[in-house]
């Protein structure tokens, strides 16, 4: 499944929920983005791939197989960032979760879709951010510097292949 752009799965066993966060996230990065909804973990499991760059994890708090499901991801790709979407706060299963490798942990409330919305748009900033912290720019030289960048590769290939 390779495709440009971000690709995430959601695993949700409530598919109504799945389906409404990926339309949300939709919404937000159009198609710079490809959602993969999934009801159980198997499913989810069989399509991960190289290029899987997220998944989001909805579990309810000391659920072993949430944490199973984790480690079974990170095991098939350990590039692959996992985000777990729980009810309710419980700091041994945060501290499980953080252990086997999860990126962060979200509280199901009523702020959870604007949290994964920064988690997401995170993916995006992060060349900006690696730019920042290594040479010290301020983020909006470093915007400009990736944007001329960007525009100056894009006129290269666009000669090299009228050539």
């Amino acid at each position: 499944m390779k495709t440009q752009g971000l690709n995430l799965f959601i695993v949700d066993a409530d598919k109504a929920a799945g389906v409404e966060l990926k339309k949300f996230l939709e919404n937000r990065f159009g198609s710079t983005i490809h959602i993969s909804v999934f009801t159980d973990g198997k499913n989810c499991l069989e399509e991960i791939e190289s290029d899987t760059h997220l998944v989001i994890l909805t579990c309810s708090p000391d659920d072993k197989q949430g944490l199973e499901l984790l480690k079974a991801i990170k095991a098939e790709n350990s590039l692959t960032e996992v985000a777990m979407l729980t009810e309710k706060n419980s700091i041994a299963s945060a501290i499980e979760s953080y252990e086997a490798g999860a990126k962060s942990i979200i509280v199901k409330d009523a702020n959870a879709q604007n949290k994964v919305n920064n988690l997401v748009a995170a993916f995006f900033m992060a060349p900006i951010r690696i730019i920042v912290k290594e040479s010290g720019l301020s983020q909006r030289l470093a915007i400009f510097l990736m944007t001329f960048l960007t525009i100056g590769l894009i006129l290269l290939i666009v000669v090299l292949l009228k050539h």
